[in-house]
């Protein structure tokens, strides 16, 4: 496969996204071509930061994370 097929395929699988999945999936590659753009940032953090995001990445991984609409509705609910 080419860059030209790569390409095509791809816009046809996120043409035929739709709403949550769509942005989900534009986050995704979004986050994918800004790591690659900009390592430096990565590369500045100290090792408790990184163990730290690499601990919440791997409690995300077994299903512990909060939704966003949670953390809001909490924060709402305490300062309002």
């Amino acid at each position: 496969m080419n860059s030209a097929d790569i390409k095509v395929d791809l816009f046809r699988k996120l043409d035929a996204l739709k709403g949550k999945s769509l942005k989900e999936a534009y986050g995704l590659l979004l986050n994918y071509i800004n790591s690659h753009q900009d390592p430096g940032d990565w590369n500045d953090l100290s090792d408790e930061q990184i163990d730290a995001l690499n601990l919440g990445l791997s409690q995300l991984d077994r299903g512990e994370g909060k939704s966003h609409e949670d953390i809001i509705t909490k924060f709402r609910d305490k300062y309002s």
